[in-house]
């Protein structure tokens, strides 16, 4: 009995013996290159606490790690960082990181981003406060095209600025519940390059043409107050009704129709004044250009990252190994879609299959080295496998399977012609199994060709470099932009114009004004008048006669007569060279007494009672209506007429500059002056000061 109870004990020792090894022992005859993402993932942080996927090097390079590494340290525990696609977290990256601690067995901050920002973030066995607010900020907070190197980086910002809570509540007040849209982008993308280069046009040609014309218009405009001022058109109406019975030019020209001669005003505006300011505007251009060009500055849409060449190869190189070792190859970093028994399955299946048939379940991102061709990933794959074989890619994620086929003798139409099983899609966890041991079905009774097959070389992927730079900033729209600013410089021109128009026209309409005969506006009569006055006032009150003239169609006799003999003795004074302009040696005392008799013809229109005498203290005043005590230059003591304001308050005599002295001589009282205005100064009327004129000069 004792010997058999031992031979009892020993064997129920050896059968728990063997049934705790076979609990114990992997799945499949491959399940020790196989761990699961969590074991994988976990392995990987315990060489390196940050690990960036080799499936997304355009946007993030593995090559970024240390900078990870920086960042983290800031914090001040230990930090653990994942750097994946997102499709490899599903729908908890929680679960990620809680399956991943468990794995790891250290404690620490683990924090898991994807190339669309920071996914989760979670504290084991540390106390770090401000983690969960700042993982909302972020969400809120930060631009969506901010790199996951920037995300990270004002994650610990936020972290490690110990007010993480209050910036949290501030961004969620900010940004949900349908308040202010999402920040601003971070970075400058294609599109916000081209509206750059646009607007650099319309400025770069824009700003420079409305400163040069308007710089040229400003400078006509005064070139045409000064040739006004010095040879002003005399405009004299060829009435046929007049004294004399026709038209007549200021200084006695006649014309048959009344209008103004030709000839007058200044030239077109001197090409030696417009070179320069063209040089200066093409200089003002070349200054917005370069200031744009300041402003303007980024040469990226992202954070400067550039990938190595050891970057895009390194997934090519861990699945290419991976596919010398097994045919099927399951990629460790994404959920795992096949249990044991499906990998045990299908690896059955392919050895048994007479056509080499490689299975890889890996995603292609659009930032992968391939740029998110399942072809161009399948080719560079093949091109290190050095053989021939039909390339199955399997997106886990998806469920998403594509054939390539590499010069395997089988009939690539028999199985394109099976749509309906090959467009595999749906949840990959409950199909891709299935669908892929269909697949080996196909493929185990397609047809044999007489020759291998080989697709197209698909199109090389973008560089990853260019495909991050930006366009020059004088390319594109620019052109565009120089076209509108164009039309916008004449836009802003033709606004400057009108604007000046009108103030100029509101300040004159400012300006104080006298009251004449008959309650006629008139100018401010000053005691001292200027050259440039005198001539520019002359100018404007003929004119003003003129036009009083053609448009006073009933007249008595004698207000005509009077006017027409203003107008005639006033021509006399200020174009003694017939040719309807002011003369550009006209005295300041003939000036003055042309605007005098302009005046008093206006009067005699308006009101002809009061237009027989002028104010004897400055004639500029206009009509007298009143007599005053008074004392000529040299003379005794007697009653004079006067303007209505100096009856009330004598205001000082008129002075003018000698008319030798070209109008820069002294001043002078006017009736010590040579010339028939002097008469003014005993009291003389206006129709003996006509007559004074016209003999002056010789004409009766």
């Amino acid at each position: 009995m004792p010997r058999a109870g031992l031979v009892l004990v020993t064997g129920w020792l050896a059968v728990l013996f063997c049934a705790g090894a076979v609990q114990a022992a992997p799945v499949g005859p491959h399940a020790p290159d196989n761990p699961t993402q969590f074991a994988y993932l976990a392995e990987q942080l315990r060489k390196s606490p940050v690990h960036v996927s080799d499936q997304i090097p355009r946007e993030v390079p593995r090559s970024t790690a240390p900078a990870f590494a920086r960042e983290a340290r800031r914090l001040g525990v230990p930090t653990y960082v994942m750097v994946l696609p997102h499709a490899s977290y599903g729908t908890a990256a929680d679960g990620l990181l809680a399956g991943v601690h468990d794995r790891l067995g250290r404690k620490g901050l683990y924090v898991a981003l994807s190339d669309t920002g920071l996914e989760a973030a979670q504290t084991y066995g540390v106390d770090l406060p401000g983690t969960a607010d700042a993982v909302t900020e972020a969400v809120y907070a930060v631009p969506y095209d901010a790199t996951p190197r920037e995300v990270f980086r004002h994650f610990v910002d936020v972290v490690t600025s110990g007010e993480a809570h209050e910036r949290a509540e501030e961004a969620r007040a900010a940004y949900d519940d349908g308040g202010i849209d999402e920040p601003p982008g971070l970075h400058t993308d294609t599109t916000e390059r081209e509206n750059q280069s646009f607007v650099t046009g319309i400025a770069v040609l824009g700003i420079p043409l409305t400163v040069l014309l308007v710089t040229v218009h400003a400078l006509q405009r005064r070139r045409v107050r000064r040739a006004a001022a010095a040879d002003g058109p005399v405009r004299v109406p060829g009435a046929r009704g007049g004294p004399q019975g026709g038209g007549r030019t200021a200084g006695g020209g006649t014309t048959g129709s009344g209008r103004q001669q030709p000839g007058g005003g200044p030239g077109p505006f001197p090409r030696e004044r417009l070179l320069p300011l063209m040089l200066g505007a093409a200089v003002l251009g070349g200054l917005v250009a370069f200031t744009a060009s300041q402003i303007f500055d980024d040469t990226t849409s992202g954070d400067g990252t550039r990938p190595t060449a050891a970057d895009m190869r390194a997934r090519i190189d861990r699945v290419s190994a991976g596919l010398r070792r097994d045919p099927l190859y399951l990629d460790p970093e994404s959920r795992s879609t096949l249990d044991g028994t499906e990998r045990a399955h299908l690896r059955k299946r392919l050895r048994e299959l007479d056509v080499p048939v490689v299975i890889a379940a890996v995603p292609t991102p659009p930032d992968d080295e391939s740029g998110g061709s399942t072809e161009l990933l399948a080719k560079q794959v093949h091109d290190r496998l050095h053989r021939d074989v039909l390339m199955v890619l399997a997106d886990p994620a998806t469920g998403v399977i594509e054939l390539v086929n590499y010069s395997t003798r089988i009939d690539d139409s028999y199985l394109v012609d099976r749509p309906r099983d090959l467009a595999y899609t749906g949840p990959a966890e409950e199909q891709l199994g299935r669908h892929l041991d269909e697949l080996l079905t196909y493929v185990d009774k397609a047809p044999r060709a007489r020759t291998g097959g080989r697709p197209y070389d698909p199109p090389p992927a973008a560089d990853p470099v260019e495909e991050k730079a930006l366009p020059g900033l004088f390319t594109g729209d620019f052109e565009a932009g120089m076209v509108l600013g164009t039309f916008a410089a004449g836009l802003v021109f033709g606004l400057v114009a009108a604007a000046r128009a009108l103030a100029r026209r509101l300040v004159r309409r400012g300006r104080p004004a006298g009251r004449g005969a008959g309650g006629a506006a008139v100018p401010a009569a000053p005691d001292r008048p200027t050259l440039s006055w005198l001539r520019r006032t002359a100018r404007q009150d003929l004119d003003a006669l003129t036009a009083a003239l053609e448009a006073s169609a009933s007249l008595p006799e004698e207000a005509r007569r009077r006017a027409w003999e203003c107008l005639d003795a006033a021509a006399l004074l200020v174009d003694g060279d017939s040719d309807g302009r002011i003369d550009a040696d006209a005295t300041p005392v003939g000036l003055t007494c042309a605007v005098v008799l302009a005046r008093a013809g206006r009067t005699a229109i308006e009101e002809p009672a009061a237009a027989r005498y002028v104010c004897h203290r400055n004639p500029l005043h206009g009509a007298a209506r009143r007599r005053a005590p008074g004392r000529p230059v040299g003379g005794a003591a007697r009653s004079l007429p006067v303007c209505e304001a100096c009856r009330v308050a004598p205001g000082p005599v008129l002075r003018l500059r000698s008319p030798g002295s070209g109008g820069r001589g002294a001043y002078a009282p006017y009736p010590t002056l040579t010339g028939p205005l002097a008469a003014l100064g005993d009291g003389t009327g206006i129709d003996q000061l006509t007559l004074d004129v016209r003999e002056y000069f010789g004409v009766h």
